[in-house]
């Protein structure tokens, strides 16, 4: 029993509250004692923070392929526990047709949340594809949880960006919808929007018309 523990006891006695009454402080002090030793040896526990992992150039993926490998081989799923590669899905128009294709949006570097230590440093390191981590060698810089949380956000509700091989001045036909066949001379685009406009001959008068990417091919 401490000594404050002990001096609290002796008070309690003292004011005459009987041994139940003692008992009761003294499995009170016993709970408080436990819950401040644990908060305590939890304020000390590394946390897990995420870093940022400069890779070779087009080995994104592969990196976070090997490391997960790595992790499941060496057991270090108690340390290590996301890797991610920001990307954005690029949408391209051509001929009519559509085609996605995945773009990194930080080229070159890959997002790993761990809890730092000499074993996980080691792990990830060394996986095959990594050259080195954000910060100095001995010591890498954890990334600020804010600035994940917005990528990590941003990556999840992406609007896709769409790319078309035309632009305002083009000639085009028009290979479905009401206006199929006809041959129009474009005057903008709307990326944004999947959409552009051009100038149609419409029984001898051009006439301004809206249309959708899908809708057109390139003359």
């Amino acid at each position: 029993m401490t000594k404050d523990k002990q001096e609290i006891v002796e008070h309690l006695a003292d004011m005459e509250l009987g041994q139940e009454g003692v008992s009761k402080q003294e499995e009170i002090i016993e709970e408080k004692e436990t819950e401040f030793k644990e908060a305590q040896k939890e304020a000390k526990a590394p946390q897990k923070r995420w870093y940022i992992v400069h890779t070779y150039s087009g080995h994104e993926n592969k990196v976070k392929v090997n490391l997960e490998k790595r992790i499941e081989y060496m057991n270090m799923g108690d340390k290590i526990f996301r890797i991610e590669v920001p990307q954005k899905t690029i949408t391209k128009m051509k001929d009519g047709k559509k085609t996605d294709r995945e773009e990194k949006i930080f080229p070159g570097y890959v997002l790993v949340e761990m809890i730092m230590d000499d074993d996980s440093w080691y792990v990830v390191r060394h996986t095959a594809g990594v050259t080195k981590f954000v910060g100095s060698a001995k010591k890498p810089i954890p990334a600020k949880d804010s600035e994940i949380k917005k990528i990590i956000h941003k990556t999840q509700n992406q609007v896709t960006k769409v790319e078309l091989d035309v632009k305002a001045g083009d000639k085009v036909r028009i290979i479905s919808g009401p206006f199929s066949e006809f041959i129009g001379d474009i005057t903008e685009v709307y990326p944004d929007k999947s959409k552009l406009r051009a100038m149609v001959s419409i029984f001898g008068r051009e006439t301004p018309v809206e249309l959708e990417y899908k809708q057109i091919q390139k003359i």
